[in-house]
């Protein structure tokens, strides 16, 4: 048989290392005796003997979180003996690693990470409900965390002067930013039909934040692991 489909570079990659890239939109973990905490859906496929479980808040203080806000990370936990192959709509993936750092990830942007690292729903502050419905976990601690970025990704320094991002178009940013919900509709743009964004982020201060080229994609309902899920971590 032949076919472009068998050319060298659509093989699995073969390295010993635990997070490689097959491809700018697919990631290969490595769960053999190290559990991996992965947005639920974004498994496409596996090898070896691999169990996904539900990965709930973990404690009352997040479950409150999510009750208070409406809000939630719907996450699995993947452990076995084998290997994880993961993607989320073609998007591109990105990995970054903490050595005793913090990140804050878009959970509509969050991929995976290890289990050992801490990790925590993080509440915004202003804009109220109307804000995007938006929920962010900040990540802390020594690991990879691989993120999803839908197209090219552009990376901003808040440290200068105020910066201001759709809250779907943020990707991740420094966990030591603190970024407000800010609204900048007034009643005059209000009156005329609004511009469509009425919402930002706001950041300033020493860090970065990661901005996406969209505003986010639809989501569709997935099941076991496989296919895009908004189905909320808690529900």
């Amino acid at each position: 048989m032949k076919s472009e489909l068998f050319a060298q570079a659509y093989h699995e990659k073969q390295t010993q290392e635990r997070w490689v890239k097959q491809s700018d939109r697919m990631m290969r973990v490595n769960v053999t005796g190290t559990d991996v905490i992965a947005a639920k859906g974004s498994m496409v496929a596996y090898q070896g003997q691999i169990q996904f479980h539900h990965e709930g808040a973990g404690s009352v203080e997040k479950f409150l979180k999510k009750a208070l806000t409406g809000e939630g990370a719907p996450l699995m936990r993947m452990q076995g003996q084998g290997e994880v192959f993961l993607a989320r709509d073609a998007q591109n993936i990105f990995t970054v690693t903490l050595e005793n750092e913090g990140l804050t990830v878009n959970g509509e942007s969050l991929l995976a990470f290890d289990h050992s690292l801490q990790w925590d729903i993080k509440m915004l502050r202003g804009g109220g409900f109307m804000a995007g419905g938006l929920f962010n976990l900040e990540i802390g601690g020594s690991g990879t965390v691989a993120v999803t970025c839908d197209g090219e990704p552009l990376l901003l320094d808040c440290s200068q002067q105020p910066t201001f991002v759709d809250p779907q178009a943020a990707v991740c940013w420094s966990a030591n930013l603190q970024p407000q919900v800010v609204n900048s509709m007034n009643m005059r743009s209000l009156l005329r039909g609004g511009t469509g964004e009425a919402f930002q982020l706001a950041f300033h201060g020493p860090g970065f934040v990661v901005v996406q080229p969209s505003e986010g994609r639809p989501q569709t309902t997935g099941q076991n692991g496989g296919g895009s899920s908004g189905v909320s971590l808690f529900g």
